[in-house]
């Protein structure tokens, strides 16, 4: 039984994006007018083996090269001239692992998914048969780091460290920004740029708690991202498993953007800014590895 308020039924009951129905064409025009420099800022982290943060249980990237440096005669047979051929890969890769766009059909609680839909909807064969990641088209808006490590006058958070709302509203006031309806909000903890340097470990990880997933959820934005592997704290706050995923993705329908690269903004004190999204066209997918852009 929920207890909260929800967005289930705000854009109709056969809605399958959630919040991304905040970024109306004239939000997405606004955001266009933010840029002040020009600079871009990529804010993935890489696809790859190893040093970035792969969970154990969902397995490890791997990449396989193909070239046709063997086959002369199918070359030969297209026309191609001696010395000329070409390389490809092929990618196998958990999609919840490098920079990645969770789908509203990532979690379920009371057996229900974003917007009531059953949970057992999802198979092996076709995927979720609702509000999977190929729903979210093109994403473009006004970013807004809440740079909370910074805000702490620390390069990271402790391990486990649970943001709570009045840590936000610290850093938001210390950067003279306020959240807006339509919002893509980016928090950072500066626990991946340890991770990736090596001085911190895979786990335990700060993020947002239960109270601080809530503060947000009100504050209507079309998506909450960070420079962790799961947004809120692990372990979880109050022991309450995927408790932010259920406030955010569940019951608010706020997709969630997972492993973000936020150093560059953070050191260029680049608090708003126009911030584009592209996730792959996966069908019946529950997200996908993503390269967000910022353009400050």
């Amino acid at each position: 039984m929920k207890t909260r308020k929800t967005n289930w039924g705000r854009w109709g009951d056969s809605d399958e994006r959630g919040t991304l129905n905040l970024l109306t064409p004239e939000l997405v025009l606004a955001a266009l007018r933010l840029p002040k420099t020009g600079k871009t800022y990529s804010l993935s982290i890489p696809i790859q083996r190893s040093g970035v943060p792969n969970l154990e249980y969902r397995g490890t990237p791997q990449r396989l090269t193909l070239t046709n440096h063997d086959d002369e005669a199918m070359a030969r047979a297209n026309g191609g001239a001696p010395g000329v051929g070409a390389n490809e890969d092929q990618l196998i890769l958990p999609s919840h692992t490098s920079t990645h766009l969770d789908a509203l059909c990532h979690a379920y609680a009371d057996d229900k998914i974003y917007n009531g839909y059953p949970a057992d909807q999802m198979t092996p064969y076709s995927g979720a048969a609702k509000c999977s990641i190929d729903k979210v088209g093109g994403i473009v808006g006004r970013g807004v780091l809440v740079d909370v490590a910074a805000s702490k006058g620390v390069d990271r958070l402790e391990p486990g460290y649970v943001i709570t709302p009045a840590d936000l509203q610290e850093a938001l006031d210390q950067q003279e920004v306020a959240l807006q309806p339509g919002d893509l909000v980016l928090i950072r903890t500066g626990w991946l740029e340890a991770f990736m340097a090596g001085r911190a470990d895979i786990m335990p990880q700060p993020g947002i708690g239960l109270e601080a997933a809530a503060f947000l959820a009100e504050k209507d934005p079309a998506i909450i991202g960070s420079d962790n592997s799961a947004i809120e704290s692990i372990p979880f706050d109050q022991h309450v498993y995927l408790g932010g995923h259920i406030i955010l993705l569940v019951e608010h329908g706020i997709h969630l953007l997972e492993n973000m690269n936020l150093a560059e903004l953070a050191a260029d004190r680049c608090f708003d800014f126009l911030l584009s999204i592209g996730a792959l066209k996966i069908t019946g997918a529950t997200a996908s590895p993503v390269t967000p852009v910022a353009i400050g």
